[in-house]
């Protein structure tokens, strides 16, 4: 496994639709591999493929790793077949936004469809932290940010304290 290097915010190669995986192949679980290791190492819980700057749909997600144990589950092609009226508000942070964390309000329940590392279509039903994760990781597929959800004014502050942090590491 290869620890890749994660893009931050406001790079526009975050804004870029991923597109589906055709078939699954060693090489593509050899990038979950690489995703799982790369999220370990910036100590996350979810993490999709164009954080690490390759736009295909593959997210990897662990909620496991808060209490030291490696689970990681491979989510391929994820859809969203249905999501409940019913809403709840969790914090939410994001390696590609590091330092900013704020409450993001998201359908309580979902039910997905995805590919498994073996390629086999695969249905969740999930509800709490797993159904954030899974929304936040899925909106990087398709160009989303957590704080594109957040007000004009917020997703604005959170933008600029990005940027400036980059421009002090890149001076120091």
């Amino acid at each position: 496994m290869t620890l890749r290097p994660i893009i931050t915010a406001p790079d526009p190669r975050l804004q870029a639709m991923s597109t589906d995986v055709e078939t699954v192949t060693d090489e593509i679980r050899k990038l979950a591999d690489d995703m799982a290791e790369s999220m370990y190492g910036a100590d996350g819980i979810g993490l999709a493929a164009i954080q690490i700057g390759i736009a295909k749909r593959v997210l990897v997600i662990d909620l496991d790793q808060k209490e030291g144990k490696r689970n990681p589950v491979a989510y391929i092609n994820p859809k969203i077949l249905w999501a409940s009226e019913e809403t709840a508000v969790f914090e939410e942070g994001c390696l590609s936004v590091p330092e900013i964390w704020d409450d993001v309000e998201r359908p309580a329940r979902i039910k997905c469809e995805y590919l498994d590392r073996d390629g086999k279509k695969q249905q969740l039903e999930a509800d709490g932290l797993l159904a954030t994760c899974l929304q936040h990781e899925m909106d990087h597929l398709n160009g989303v940010l957590f704080i594109d959800h957040l007000s004009r004014l917020k997703k604005s502050m959170a933008l600029r304290k990005l940027t400036k942090a980059k421009k002090l590491k890149e001076t120091a």
